[in-house]
């Protein structure tokens, strides 16, 4: 690994923004007398946003609306999806991503003004669409805490998804939630291997953290389940069953997954990722992506993207399934119930 690789970081450059005139880029770095750029500290940003509730029509999401407390994620996993909407800020989806976090400290009045209309109607919410709502600035803003106090109070249901042990903050008011089975959360496991932890997710939670997580959320009856997610080939297939039977092990009621997809800037992050931390294997990881996905990175056909297709993607499948069956049986995420949502708020209390 190079002298100057940013530790820390899962994005080693600063990628180029599609919807700017003019920027620096890591490009061509060999024709400098000097490194273009630094590990970058991390910037909060204020955002003053406008709403809080994002209504979701993908078909393979399971979901109808999402709402995410923070643009950008510290987390830095490098396959993020979610890296390509820094764009929109003007940022990177790189280095940016990462260190470039953007607070919507008015997060829960907007949310509490949603469910206030007429004509809002009760339907699971997810929080952390895009980024975590549990990344290490939460611990200082308690942005997805007082969220999840306005969906409390009003008897909302929710479902969240999260790499960090910071959820078991909160595990007094999703106990609240979980006794009118109003909430879901799902604890994201990747790989149980810490060096490729630490190099594909550098500031997440370890995957013992995680499993202890699950572990306390179980105990606390609170649903919990896991997402094995993303899969990539040549990385973490392999370790499919062991991750499915220490979730269940700890008492994860279900499981999920995805496989990896590289759209829009991910797909060159990803490539000098990979480059630099495991040359040996660039070819065959790369080659087996594109393979997934009819040789391309970027697939966004619904149905398929994913989940993948061809070969690969079979085996994958074939094997979380089998392990699912083995180690999940008779498990279930509990219904929500949405008759308890407080229409109009504590008001129809009087």
């Amino acid at each position: 690994m190079e002298n100057d690789y940013f530790k820390g970081r899962g994005a080693q450059i600063k990628s180029e923004n599609k919807f700017l005139k003019s920027q620096y880029v890591s490009q061509h770095i060999e024709g400098l007398d000097e490194p273009l750029f630094e590990n970058p500290l991390t910037q909060i940003f204020q955002e003053n946003a406008k709403k809080i509730l994002n209504r979701v029509d993908s078909p393979d999401l399971g979901f109808g609306y999402s709402m995410n407390p923070y643009q950008g994620c510290e987390h830095g996993c490098i396959y993020c999806y979610a890296r390509n909407t820094h764009e929109y800020y003007g940022f990177s989806a790189g280095l940016d991503f990462e260190s470039k976090i953007i607070v919507k400290k008015n997060a829960a009045r907007l949310l509490e003004q949603e469910l206030l209309k007429p004509s809002w109607n009760a339907v699971p919410i997810m929080l952390s669409g895009n980024t975590d709502c549990y990344q290490p600035q939460e611990k200082k803003f308690e942005i997805t805490r007082s969220m999840l106090k306005v969906l409390a109070q009003y008897r909302h249901p929710v479902s969240i998804i999260s790499k960090n042990s910071l959820v078991l903050r909160d595990i007094d008011i999703l106990k609240d939630l979980a006794a009118d089975n109003l909430v879901h959360v799902y604890i994201s496991i990747t790989t149980l291997n810490e060096e490729l932890r630490r190099a594909m997710e550098p500031r997440t939670a370890s995957s013992v953290k995680r499993l202890k997580t699950v572990e306390e959320l179980a105990k606390a009856n609170i649903p919990v389940g896991i997402m094995n997610a993303p899969i990539i080939p040549g990385f973490n297939q392999h370790e499919i069953p062991a991750i499915l039977k220490a979730a269940a092990e700890h008492g994860a009621l279900n499981a999920g997954m995805t496989v990896v997809r590289l759209n829009g800037s991910i797909g060159k992050i990803f490539e000098d990722w990979l480059q630099k931390n495991f040359p040996d294997r660039y070819e065959k990881v790369w080659n087996q992506i594109g393979s997934m996905h009819g040789g391309n990175l970027n697939d966004s056909q619904f149905g398929r993207r994913m989940s993948g297709e061809g070969n690969i993607a079979d085996a994958i499948h074939q094997l979380f399934r089998s392990s699912k069956k083995k180690y999940f049986a008779n498990k279930s995420m509990p219904a929500y119930n949405l008759t308890k949502f407080r229409k109009g708020g504590t008001l129809n209390l009087f």
